[in-house]
């Protein structure tokens, strides 16, 4: 005996095939790209009482991520991006997020420094460099933001750029096309105007003609009648 599947099931099973076709049609707009810290160097602290900080990333809305290994001044960490406590935070399609690092104080938090982080903001290589003067140097990974980076973005402007150079000889073949139209058109209606001039021309000089020859009937009529 046969199995009947109800309709509703193989309706499901569609939602899901398309579902599943979406996320891999598009996987950069619904996938998280993971952010990871991959070298720091601080030039100065904010601390009064301690000589080492706690240095922490956080974005706007989310936990903060303390570097635990990042305590002197002046000194170069890297990382692997598999610490314990990576990744930094997490990126959703072209959407930025207000991200900063900062220090945890005593008595207060101090701010090294605030700015829109963006998946466009890292190259082709994954990698983008934030700085401020006096303060810290770090650099970010984002491997899934490069398909989203100045990279994308450049061999877009070339493709345009191609495409652009490639028209040109079309666009200037269509001006000249249209020119030569125009022309035409003006030729055929000079031609025209010159043969309806030229025919009005003819048909008065043909009346003109029959009037005389009526002048010179009546004349003559007049002789002949004194």
């Amino acid at each position: 005996m046969s199995i009947r599947i109800p309709s509703a099931s193989w309706d499901f099973r569609g939602f899901v095939l398309c579902i599943i076709s979406f996320l891999v049609a598009f996987p950069g707009t619904i996938r998280t790209q993971e952010v990871t810290l991959d070298s720091i160097q601080i030039f100065t602290t904010h601390e009064w009482f301690s000589t080492k900080p706690i240095v922490y990333f956080q974005c706007k809305g989310e936990n903060k991520t303390v570097f635990p290994d990042v305590k002197l001044t002046n000194v170069s960490y890297s990382f692997k991006g598999q610490e314990s406590w990576q990744p930094l935070t997490g990126l959703n399609g072209t959407k930025c997020k207000r991200c900063g690092i900062y220090e945890d104080d005593t008595f207060k938090y101090d701010t090294f420094d605030e700015w829109e982080l963006c998946p466009s903001d890292f190259t082709a290589e994954g990698t983008y460099t934030h700085a401020k003067d006096k303060e810290f140097n770090a650099t970010f990974l984002c491997h899934g933001c490069s398909q989203l980076g100045p990279g994308s973005k450049n061999k877009d402007s070339s493709r345009k750029e191609e495409k652009r150079r490639r028209m040109q000889p079309a666009i200037v073949v269509l001006i000249v096309l249209l020119v030569l139209g125009v022309v035409m058109v003006g030729l055929v209606i000079g031609y025209k105007y010159w043969r309806k001039k030229k025919r009005q021309q003819e048909q008065a000089r043909f009346l003109k003609l029959f009037e005389d020859g009526d002048e010179i009937e009546d004349e003559l009529g007049l002789d002949d009648t004194l």
